[in-house]
């Protein structure tokens, strides 16, 4: 199923999406289940709803509602993964990044993103005028948590995994240069696109779709995801080491080659400019920036 968080007539809503894409059926669910979109609708699976049998509305065009994030506000930060595909680890090898790239499959690169910093499909990134003149795009598949764990094994990650978003892991360059942690120059306001909704994984095989990035209609990223370095399984069992992961928490698996910074000379987005992110069997992801 895919779930999508959506306002119409003024309203917050959270539904399911048609199979075309073209209508979306708003659940009948408390104020406060869709205050929260598709996390919401998590918590109550995580209780024992099936979502499936959740009574629904009629169907509204897609036309006319306005998608929004499918968790506009997570739950806590967003765990995101540097350098997971073997092409990208070797596009930032010659980088400012090249100290820390000598062995990329060693372990993962595990950082944040504030919450505040996500925002829907269609809406606009804002440039950081004054802070930052090297902000790039970074297309990634994104894993929903579904079922709470700590100490998870890869045997086992499979069954807690709700389903899968796109993100786009939005990043001023110079900024996380500046400060060496990366999470600054993340997470600033708008900086995590995340939509257009949420595929259950009975839908998706998130070990090997097809993830690609346009930039104002030119295709700068294209791969797939059986190329990471560390495949799913192996990003839950790390993330969860340790520390408790719960249902709505995500983890952004990495983007792929073609990002920007690894342009010759590099290329930074500018007023005016549309990311386009197209993961197969999900959906498409575009934004506009100013």
């Amino acid at each position: 199923m895919r779930f999508a968080t959506f306002e119409h007539n003024q309203h917050r809503h959270v539904g399911i999406v048609s199979g075309d894409g073209l209508s979306v059926q708003p659940l009948a669910v408390s104020d406060s289940v869709a205050a929260q979109g598709v996390l919401g609708l998590i918590a109550l699976a995580s209780d024992g709803a099936a979502l499936a049998e959740l009574s629904a509305h009629d169907a509204v065009a897609m036309a006319q509602v306005r998608l929004l994030a499918p968790i506009p506000r997570p739950r806590r930060n967003i765990f995101c993964v540097g350098r997971n595909y073997h092409a990208h680890a070797k596009e930032l090898s010659g980088s400012v990044f090249k100290a820390n790239a000598a062995d990329p499959a060693a372990w993962p690169i595990v950082f944040t993103k504030v919450p505040e910093c996500v925002t829907g499909p269609g809406h606009e990134v804002r440039l950081p005028a004054g802070l930052s003149e090297q902000i790039d795009y970074e297309a990634e598949l994104a894993v929903v948590i579904g079922k709470a764990g700590t100490n998870i094994s890869r045997e086992h990650a499979q069954a807690h995994i709700f389903g899968y978003t796109i993100i786009n892991d939005v990043t001023a360059r110079d900024v996380q240069m500046r400060h060496q942690q990366w999470d600054l120059g993340k997470s600033f306001d708008t900086f995590c696109p995340m939509g257009p909704w949420v595929v259950t994984a009975d839908e998706l095989d998130g070990a090997d779709t097809r993830v690609r990035c346009w930039v104002n209609g030119e295709l700068r990223q294209d791969a797939r995801t059986r190329d990471f370095i560390f495949d799913i399984p192996a990003l839950i069992e790390t993330c969860s080491r340790g520390i408790t992961l719960y249902p709505g928490d995500i983890i952004a698996t990495g983007t792929p080659a073609g990002v920007g910074m690894g342009m010759n000379p590099p290329s930074y987005l500018k007023t005016g400019d549309r990311v386009r992110i197209e993961i197969d069997g999900l959906g498409v992801l575009e934004n506009p920036f100013r």
